[in-house]
C-alpha cells in the first residue's frame, strides 16, 4: 500500500507501485455481468460450447474485468486529507488476455503523475491487472483520479 497524509505528498509517491489482493472471477459473476449489460454472447455463458471454442471455456467479459478496477485496486493508494477521490476518466485501456472464468485476478497500480489542479490534484495511475499462473497480464489501464482535499 502507498500510503501519503495529504495530496500535497502525492508528488512525492509518483513511481511507486503497490499490488492487490488476488480475487476469483467466478462464472455466477460473468453470468450477472452478462445480464447487466445485455452482452449474451456463448463466448461468456455456454459452458459445453465455450469448451470447445479458443479458450477452452467460458471467459469474463473485457468490460467485466475492467469495471473491477475500482476493488482490485481498493485500498492501494491511500490519500490522507481529502474530501473525496473520485474517476476521472482513462487515457488508454488495453486488453491483453481474457480471463477464464475461475481464475483469480489482482491489481498492480503504479502512481505515474500527479497535475494540481483547480479542484485538487489529479492523479495519473496505470494498473495491470495480473492472471493468477499467467505469465501475461489481463489488461492493462491507464487511468486518473482526481483527489479533492477537505
Amino acid at each position: 500500500m502507498i500510503r501519503v497524509a495529504s495530496p500535497a505528498g502525492l508528488p512525492g509517491v509518483v513511481g511507486q507501485s503497490a499490488t492487490g489482493a488476488w480475487f476469483e472471477i467466478d462464472q455466477d459473476r460473468i453470468a450477472a455481468f452478462a445480464e447487466a449489460t445485455e452482452d449474451r454472447r456463448w463466448i461468456h455463458l455456454d459452458r459445453d460450447r465455450a469448451a470447445s471454442g479458443p479458450f477452452g471455456g467460458t471467459i469474463a467479459h473485457g468490460y467485466l474485468t475492467l469495471s473491477l478496477l475500482p476493488h482490485l485496486a481498493s485500498g492501494l493508494l491511500e490519500v490522507g486529507g481529502v474530501a473525496m477521490a473520485v474517476n476521472y476518466g482513462l487515457d488508454a485501456v488495453r486488453f491483453l488476455q481474457p480471463v477464464r472464468a475461475g481464475a483469480r485476478v489482482r491489481a498492480v497500480t503504479e502512481v505515474r503523475s500527479d497535475e494540481p489542479v483547480a479542484q485538487g490534484m489529479r492523479v495519473g495511475m496505470r494498473t495491470t491487472v495480473e492472471i493468477e499462473g499467467s505469465e501475461r497480464p489481463a489488461l492493462v489501464a491507464e487511468t486518473i483520479a482526481l483527489y479533492v482535499p477537505e
